[in-house]
Formats: C-alpha cells, structure tokens, sequence
C-alpha cells in the first residue's frame, strides 16, 4: 500500500476561535515522545502542554499580528498548522505542523517547497527555527536552509535570497 497522500488536495483556511482545541491537539502531537519519558500523569501532561500551547499561541500572535494563521485541510480534513509571516523582504515560516497520521506522506514536503518556490518568485529571503534533534532539518537542508545559529534547542536556519 502507498503511503503517500495526493498532496493535490492540500487547502488553507484562516484559524479561528473555533479551532484552538484543534490547534491544541496538533502543537501536543508534536510534544508526544519529550512527554512520554517525563514520568508525569495524563493530567499533568494535559495541563503543562495546554499552558505551553496558550503561552506559545498567544507569543506567535502578539508577534507577528500580520502573519497569516493556518489550518493546514488535506481532502477537506483539518490536518495541520501553517503559520507564515510574509514580510517585505523575507517570509518567516513560524510553524509548520501535522497530525501524525498525516506525517511523512508527502505533504509537508509539498507545502515546504511551495513556499521555496514562492520565496524564489518574489526574491525573498526564507527562515524559519527547528528543534535541534528534528530529523525534518534535514530535509530543510535539501531546500537550501542553512544553519546560521543555536537559540536553546532551537537551529535558526535561512535561504538566502535567490541570485538574480
């Protein structure tokens, strides 16, 4: 059976209030293996990734107010996050994140080069921060991300504006 999904189908539609619960579930999917050796109970789990998750909801809104904030729809299906800051001369991808049982099927791959290809178009420079042990850094690496530096656990990585 193919694993891939038919990234043809991948939409975007501005968040809402209505889908902070499913904003919640994303960013806490992405949270799974660091809790998982924690030792913590459920509850405990729940009430630290949903402060973390409001802490760092209400950081990106306050931070970039002009950003464009969203749901990531794969055959009409909430499957992700998309958080972009399109500025004057760069673009700034704040957050990229999917469900897990829409991971490593090829989406996230296709918006990632959607958006290098936008960047390219527009003759912008890209950045974006990935956790040091993410194996999609890698895959950013193929893109022309480049580390630049560490900031706690996080690689800052840019492509630099393309050569006219």
């Amino acid at each position: 059976m193919d694993n891939k999904i038919n990234t043809d189908l991948i939409t975007f539609r501005s968040i809402t209030d209505a889908d902070l619960e499913f904003l919640y579930r994303v960013y806490a999917s992405t949270r799974n293996e660091e809790m998982a050796v924690t030792g913590w109970n459920e509850a405990d789990i729940e009430n630290f990734l949903r402060m973390q998750f409001n802490l760092q909801h209400t950081y990106y809104r306050q931070t970039y107010p002009q950003a464009a904030f969203d749901i990531i729809l794969i055959d009409g299906i909430p499957a992700g996050r998309l958080y972009i800051d399109r500025q004057q001369d760069k673009m700034v991808v704040i957050d990229i994140a999917l469900l897990p049982e829409f991971r490593r099927r090829g989406a996230g791959g296709r918006i990632m080069r959607n958006l290098v290809e936008e960047v390219d178009k527009e003759g912008l420079l890209m950045s974006l921060h990935v956790e040091c042990n993410n194996p999609v850094r890698l895959f950013y690496k193929t893109l022309g991300l480049v580390e630049k530096g560490t900031y706690g656990v996080y690689y800052y990585m840019e492509r630099s504006r393309p050569e006219v």
